[in-house]
């Protein structure tokens, strides 16, 4: 169960995180400095030898809605180009909207990219349309996820890392402190509550995946603690949705569904970080990439970072290497040069210099084995901290493969299902009736435990 990041690294992080603590925003806009530095002497270099043996371009596509993502992504790419004359990537609109479908969609209509950002990995992978990493390239990473033994994608970010984003000058001044066990969290929800200044949580509950961050917090400490295999023995028949730990775990998430803010449920996901540093609410429970949000909305607004704990004050975090990344199309693959061409680009991407600027960009958990430099933020030294003191780091429950993988569409039916029980409107023994339903009836297309809809 237990995937923590590796004691060396986190030492190595902590050592260059002592060179400087400022904010994420702040980061951001200096951190194209090394990555310009790198480009440059890599400009040397590749006018003295080339990586292909001749001219070579490859079509590169990534989710774009995130400006931040979207603007670091050009520069590296421009910087790479300039650094490897007889290479260019030439970067597609991504539509920032549904990532996933848009690149279903370029697949059907023949204009499957090149390169590209792969979520979906499991599907692409049993289509054989990605390719295996290179030895070279899979050798970057302190941990990659793999099927039958083979790495496809490049890992650029460790799994997003929820924690509590709280208001340090009111907990200081109602002299609130970081909860060490789970009764703990609540009674700090509750006692925040019965003050009625501001909520004690902001939620963006009608974007349905983000009832998914608290959802995982429950889910890991009831469930995925005494039964990691859950999701399998449930394929298996072993397991079902009334199992006590799965409804305690709808029921814990319900209870601390009761201290967001009023209208919960039809606030969006892009609005939590007003109700944040407008003193709406005085905790947020998200991923690293909210610190950046919160420091480009409120420069001066003081917050802290910490894990939420279960019963016995054990910390289970999101942690690891996902199985999304970097991809390289099995056809592009059957050409050395652009073969080359990718590996090329991750060795450049993952590089210390310029893979620590956008770690700092987009607080990233880093996945590399070497160290990337950087500078890091406060919170984000919380995290660091957090993964390496953890008792258990996990992936969500849809980033899974193998026997462990989701049936299609199932996790957004579970989010919807648990609103229902936190509004009131099914009890918990409805709801686990219900998605045991929902279950047996994906089970009929799909069970990776038997290869039905796999193979």
């Amino acid at each position: 169960m237990k995937k923590a990041l590796s004691a060396a690294m986190a030492a190595g992080m902590t050592a260059v995180m002592l060179a400087g603590c400022g904010s994420s925003a702040s980061s951001a806009a200096e951190s194209t400095a090394p990555a310009e530095s790198t480009s440059a002497a890599a400009s040397t270099e590749a006018a003295a030898e080339s990586v292909v043996s001749a001219p070579t371009a490859l079509s590169f596509v990534f989710a774009d809605g995130d400006d931040t993502f979207k603007t670091q992504m050009n520069k590296i790419v421009d910087d790479f180009n300039a650094a490897n004359p007889d290479i260019t990537i030439t970067i597609e609109p991504g539509d920032g909207g549904s990532y996933s479908e848009f690149l279903k969609t370029k697949d059907s209509v023949g204009e499957f990219p090149d390169m590209m950002e792969m979520r979906d990995t499991a599907m692409y992978v049993r289509a054989g349309k990605i390719a295996p990493l290179s030895d070279d390239v899979k050798a970057l990473f302190t941990s990659t996820v793999d099927f039958d033994g083979v790495t496809y994608t490049a890992p650029f970010s460790g799994a997003n890392t929820m924690g509590i984003m709280y208001n340090k000058k009111y907990f200081a001044d109602n002299g609130l402190e970081i909860p060490k066990t789970w009764d703990e969290f609540i009674t700090l929800c509750q006692t925040i509550k019965d003050k009625g200044d501001m909520s004690p949580l902001v939620v963006g509950g009608s974007d349905v995946w983000h009832i998914g961050f608290l959802y995982d917090l429950c889910y890991a400490n009831d469930v995925l603690e005494s039964d990691p295999d859950f999701i399998e023995e449930c394929y298996k028949g072993e397991k079902d949705f009334s199992d006590a730990n799965y409804q305690k775990a709808v029921t814990d998430l319900a209870e601390v569904l009761s201290f967001a803010q009023d209208g919960w449920a039809s606030t969006p996901d892009a609005q939590i970080t007003t109700f944040f540093v407008n003193d709406m609410s005085a905790m947020m429970f998200s991923g690293t990439h909210m610190f950046s949000q919160i420091n480009d909305a409120a420069p001066d607004f003081e917050y802290g970072w910490f894990a939420v704990p279960d019963r016995d004050g054990k910390v289970n975090l999101l942690g690891g290497g996902t199985a999304g990344g970097w991809a390289l199309s099995a056809e592009a693959a059957k050409d050395p040069d652009k073969q080359a061409a990718f590996d090329a680009f991750c060795k450049y991407f993952f590089s210390s210099d310029v893979y620590g600027a956008y770690c700092e960009a987009m607080a990233a958990i880093p996945t590399t084995v070497e160290t990337p430099k950087m500078n890091t933020s406060e919170q984000f030294k919380s995290v660091l901290d957090a993964l390496s003191a953890a008792d258990y780091t996990h992936l969500m429950w849809n980033q899974e493969v193998g026997n462990r993988e989701l049936p299609p569409d199932f996790r957004n039916f579970t989010y919807k299902t648990c609103i229902e029980v936190a509004q009131g409107s099914r009890d918990v023994a409805s709801a686990s009736s219900e998605l045991q339903k929902t279950w047996n009836v994906a089970l009929q297309s799909f069970n990776p435990t038997t290869g039905l809809g796999v193979e």
